[in-house]
């Protein structure tokens, strides 16, 4: 079977993790809270085909994600640290996309409506800050997994 794959892993858990936050973003913020739809600035009919829609993308993600996750057990080239880098970069990823680039960027929707945006923006901002700094630290702690040393360095 084969060695650790650090990318591979990195790149899969990052599909899997994007997919989670925007699994957590579309329930959490678009259907128990009704903070927002994927996109508010239609009718009432297209807000929600429009949530239908982000969640079956979502949805594809993981399930994509998983069977890439899948063969990579299967092979036994899974880098169990990178991999949790790598959630950790796709669920910051998600979350400061959504924040800068559908809230502000695009003006898709806001956080939140009738209210003060910038403290909503700031904590939506700054955890996906958080997210995606914890899964370059994690990454950069496991640049070495999955590669092998060549014997003269092992001697000693």
């Amino acid at each position: 079977m084969g060695a650790p794959n650090r990318g591979r892993s990195m790149m899969v858990t990052t599909i899997i993790g994007f997919a989670v936050m925007s699994g957590i973003d579309e329930i959490v913020f678009h259907q128990i809270l009704a903070w927002h739809h994927f996109y508010d600035r239609s009718t009432s009919d297209v807000a929600l085909m429009s949530d239908g829609l982000l969640h079956a993308g979502e949805l594809v993600l993981l399930v994509t994600g998983f069977f890439l996750f899948a063969d990579l057990r299967r092979r036994h080239a899974l880098a169990p640290r990178s991999a949790w880098a790598g959630l950790f970069l796709g669920l910051g990823t998600f979350q400061l996309f959504d924040g800068l680039v559908d809230h502000k960027l695009l003006g898709l929707h806001q956080v939140r409506y009738g209210v003060d945006l910038l403290p909503y923006d700031l904590g939506w901002n700054i955890a996906g800050g958080v997210l995606l700094l914890i899964g370059v630290i994690l990454a950069v702690r496991t640049r070495d997994e999955g590669r092998t040393t060549a014997p003269a360095d092992r001697a000693g």
